[in-house]
């Protein structure tokens, strides 16, 4: 049996890298699993016209919760990407808010609204398959994530970003701190 390979952090932390021979084949064969189901929704979504070729899936201790994909032509949903969809759908199963024991497989690198909700929704892993630019070479707009790595040229969209002056920054700041009482955060 191979040895396992102990890693310690400076915080105390220590990590596993291997606790026997062939370990990371099975995790890269459980992956290749839940993946092509991802990928086998993102064709499901296209032929039924339901929006573009992604998908997601949901898994929680080795069990899919929820299988979807894009839903933005048929809700008329700009925001109903596949992961979104997905971690939306888990939730209402599960009923609850946050999803810190499940995995979610994408078809493809989420956007970055789609990992603002997995990072929201305290989903433990994301495994992907295609990279965004795959997504974009066939005219998907990622335009966050092209400007965020400096590329800045597949932008559709021209969008204006200011934060409000004066008596309007002010009003909306104090939501927060006159609410705060009432959340009780994860």
């Amino acid at each position: 049996m191979e040895e396992a390979k102990v890693l310690e952090a400076k915080d105390g932390t220590i990590s596993i890298a291997s606790a026997f021979a062939g370990h990371q084949e099975v995790i890269q064969d459980r992956d290749h699993q839940f993946l092509t189901k991802a990928v086998e929704e993102a064709y499901k979504g296209v032929d039924c016209g339901d929006g573009g070729p992604f998908g997601a899936v949901v898994v929680r201790d080795d069990e899919v919760v929820v299988s979807c994909h894009n839903m933005v032509l048929r809700n008329t949903d700009p925001t109903a990407h596949a992961e979104v969809t997905a971690i939306r759908e888990a939730c209402k199963k599960l009923n609850q808010v946050e999803l810190s024991d499940c995995e979610i497989y994408a078809s493809c690198e989420p956007c970055p609204m789609c990992f603002g909700a997995i990072h929201l929704s305290r989903i433990k892993r994301l495994v992907y398959g295609a990279q965004a630019e795959a997504a974009i070479a066939i005219g998907f707009d990622d335009f966050i994530a092209d400007a965020l790595r400096g590329t800045g040229f597949y932008q559709k969209a021209n969008l204006e970003i200011k934060r409000a002056d004066g008596e309007g920054a002010i009003i909306a700041e104090q939501v927060f701190e006159k609410t705060k009482a009432k959340f009780n955060m994860y």
